[in-house]
């Protein structure tokens, strides 16, 4: 398990040739008698195309999700207590 963990972990930088070593891994995962892990090596496969991107192209869209993580935490912090104005100036300070 700790094996195939590692070199999963390698995969999650993009580069060039990490779609095929995917298709490899997720064969060597599923040889393995270790039923968790089959289930998400079949959750890759259901999103292959996705996968694929993700670890072999550069581009990513991290900083729009930390925004909108940050301003959903600001809008439930401040649920009921205060107008949009005061939300509006949080957000745009914090």
């Amino acid at each position: 398990l700790a094996d195939l963990i590692h070199r999963f972990a390698a995969l999650l930088d993009p580069a060039d040739g990490n779609a095929a070593l995917l298709s490899t891994w997720i064969t060597s995962a599923q040889a393995e008698d270790l039923p968790h892990l089959h289930a998400f090596t079949r959750g890759l496969e259901k999103d292959l195309a996705a996968v694929d991107a993700a670890l072999t192209l550069p581009h990513h869209n991290g900083s729009t999700e930390g925004v909108n993580n940050k301003t959903k935490l600001i809008k439930r912090q401040m649920y009921g207590r205060a107008s949009f104005p005061l939300l509006r100036h949080r957000i745009l300070l914090g």
